[in-house]
């Protein structure tokens, strides 16, 4: 059995009742302690949480962000640390043991801990096509927030530095493609809201955070991406990923992962800007009016 450490994991919830004792089991003999923050669920979430006597809360769903923060400074942490865990993602055997070694020697300057993604869809390791993607999961309570996008969100710390770890967690989702495909289709308009923030200052407030070195290089990408054109940067991204980073080494399933998450999203959110721009030209203020009115989010 492992040692547990002074960290608490956070995880977000709706209808999570395929994915969550899956994620408990990697987590419940490290941490000292895990929260489950509930978006009013309707399946067997709940029990679940409550099986394996784990701290429930519920609260209304407004974005990661807002309800992350919302669990940061409404659920009683102790702990020194903070772990970032989504519930159809693991802990692999080599965080964990690497988290028992390392995380309670960790310099005082040091309050962040970047660990490696380990992408699986369809039940296959997605190796080709993005390259290695780390992350900001870890952090010292108290020294870091989520910054408040709509997509593309990531922890940002309020001061000290960050390490990057050699473990990794799985995103390994274990719902039908149909279900993925809706669950895109709601993701769409969030990314076409950040990246009409980009172009037009949709959102307003201050854009600089204090990114990791990874994260920044991807939301430079995106800055580029934005500046190219509608619908042909799509197809081009998919190009990139399936045949020049060879996604199609991955098979049928990565054809399928690279088609629909590369081309097939990203194609559908350029419809929805298109659309929005479209029935509001460049007017900010039509744009945030029109996406109250059809998609029902609140942008002021």
């Amino acid at each position: 059995m492992n040692e547990k450490i002074s960290l608490t994991a956070i995880i977000l919830t709706y209808n999570e009742e395929i994915h969550l004792q899956r994620c408990l089991d990697s987590l419940k003999y490290i941490c000292e302690k895990i929260i489950v923050v509930d978006s009013f669920s309707n399946d067997e979430t709940k029990n679940i949480a409550v099986r394996n006597k784990v701290e429930f809360y519920q609260n209304p769903w407004k974005n990661h962000a807002v309800q992350f923060n919302w669990a940061l400074d409404n659920c009683n942490i102790s702990t020194d640390w903070v772990i970032r865990v989504d519930a159809d993602e693991y802990l692999l055997p080599n965080l964990i043991k690497e988290l028992e070694l390392k995380l309670i020697s960790l310099d005082n300057d040091v309050n962040g801990v970047e660990v490696y993604l380990k992408r699986v869809f369809m039940g296959k390791h997605m190796k080709h096509g993005l390259g290695s993607i780390k992350m900001m999961r870890i952090f010292r309570f108290g020294k870091a927030r989520i910054e408040n996008r709509w997509m593309d969100e990531h922890a940002v710390l309020t001061e000290g530095d960050s390490i990057v770890f050699n473990g990794e967690f799985a995103d390994d989702n274990l719902n039908t493609i149909s279900w993925w495909t809706t669950k895109h289709n709601s993701y769409s308009i969030r990314e076409a809201i950040e990246l009409l923030d980009i172009e037009f200052d949709l959102l307003g407030g201050d854009k600089k955070t204090n990114l990791t070195v990874q994260a920044q290089r991807k939301r430079d990408l995106k800055l580029k991406y934005v500046k190219s054109p509608l619908f042909i940067r799509s197809f081009f991204y998919f190009i990139y990923r399936y045949i020049i980073r060879m996604g199609f080494r991955d098979g049928k399933e990565g054809f399928l992962w690279h088609f629909l998450q590369g081309w097939w999203y990203r194609t559908l959110v350029d419809a929805k800007i298109f659309e929005i721009k479209k029935a509001c030209g460049s007017d900010v203020s039509l744009m945030k009016d029109y996406i109250k009115k059809n998609y029902k989010i609140e942008l002021d």
